[in-house]
């Protein structure tokens, strides 16, 4: 979710994580959505969330299609949002920092264990601001297949870094038809590589070094700087560039995995399960616990953190 590291880095930064599970195909969609849409929990306080009220139109869009798309894909097979309201959205005492959470799990027949969205914005002691939102999906132990995540960290109008990738949830040397699977023969290293094209963009490399080892050889860490009077150019990037890979990358997500039927058998269902449960105590422990009290204080951070853990089964 909010990686405390990042924080650090990117003037006082965060970062985002997140698993899945699934039946038969349902049918993909990635276009656009209508603009009148609105998750199938519909709430003033998700519609508070969908806001995305403090980034761009382009990079707001590109948060709502997403999830608009996982939304049509998995259908009734998600449950209806159940965070407390005070969870749901949040912000410091002094008001500096305000956030959103939404996250809908996965019905007893789906593969998917949730998904979560956020976003949280903060000011930042330099003058500026930093907005972070972040989208992922986890899977049951009952399919092996890999996660979702993207997530989008602005400090300032020009300055950006991304983070998208399936993340694996296999030793892909031990298991070189799993790496052949998802990340060869969907060639998710050609959407690196388009983006890497791009003049403004550079490699980034998180100080977290366990976010570093959980992503994929194919993962997308990308530094984009635009020049400090091109706002407009961040803004095409998002739009033209970012987007579409994106997008491609949640159209395989959710039908080869989420939507996919990849099983395990019971001894290896119990091998993951315990895998996820280290990763998601790594998110929690050490990624919300260090910068959540330091971002909101520590009732707030203790309040949001005590329902994550019972969402993370953490």
């Amino acid at each position: 979710m909010i990686n405390a590291r990042t924080m650090a880095m990117t003037t006082p930064h965060l970062t985002t994580i997140v698993p899945f599970f699934s039946s038969p195909p349902r049918t993909s969609i990635c276009s656009p959505p209508s603009k009148n849409f609105l998750p199938r929990c519909s709430s003033p306080l998700t519609s508070r969330f969908m806001d995305f009220p403090f980034v761009s139109p382009p990079h707001k869009q590109l948060m709502v299609d997403l999830i608009s798309s996982v939304e049509t894909s998995l259908g009734s097979s998600l449950l209806p949002c159940s965070l407390p309201p005070d969870v749901q959205h949040f912000e410091s005492p002094n008001g500096d920092a305000q956030g959103s959470l939404y996250v809908r799990s996965g019905d007893e027949s789906s593969l998917v264990d949730f998904i979560l969205g956020s976003w949280v914005h903060c000011k930042l002691p330099s003058g500026g601001e930093l907005n972070i939102t972040s989208l992922s999906a986890y899977l049951k132990p009952h399919t092996d297949a890999p996660n979702f995540l993207i997530e989008l960290i602005r400090s300032s109008p020009t300055s950006l870094i991304l983070i998208l990738d399936l993340p694996p949830r296999k030793d892909l040397v031990l298991h070189p038809d799993y790496l052949k699977t998802f990340y060869e023969e969907t060639e998710l290293e050609k959407q690196r590589q388009l983006l890497e094209k791009l003049p403004e963009v550079q490699p980034y490399f998180s100080t977290a070094l366990y976010i570093r080892a959980v992503l994929s050889p194919t993962a997308i860490m990308a530094r984009i700087e635009a020049k400090a009077d091109e706002s407009a150019r961040m803004e095409e990037i998002i739009h033209e560039h970012i987007s579409p890979v994106a997008k491609d990358l949640l159209k395989i997500w959710l039908e080869l995995c989420a939507n996919g039927n990849r099983k395990v058998e019971k001894d290896e269902c119990l091998q993951l399960a315990q895998r996820d449960k280290v990763f998601k105590n790594m998110t929690i422990e050490i990624d919300l616990g260090s910068s959540f009290p330091r971002l909101f204080g520590h009732d707030v951070a203790t309040r949001i953190l005590g329902e994550l853990k019972i969402v993370y089964n953490a």
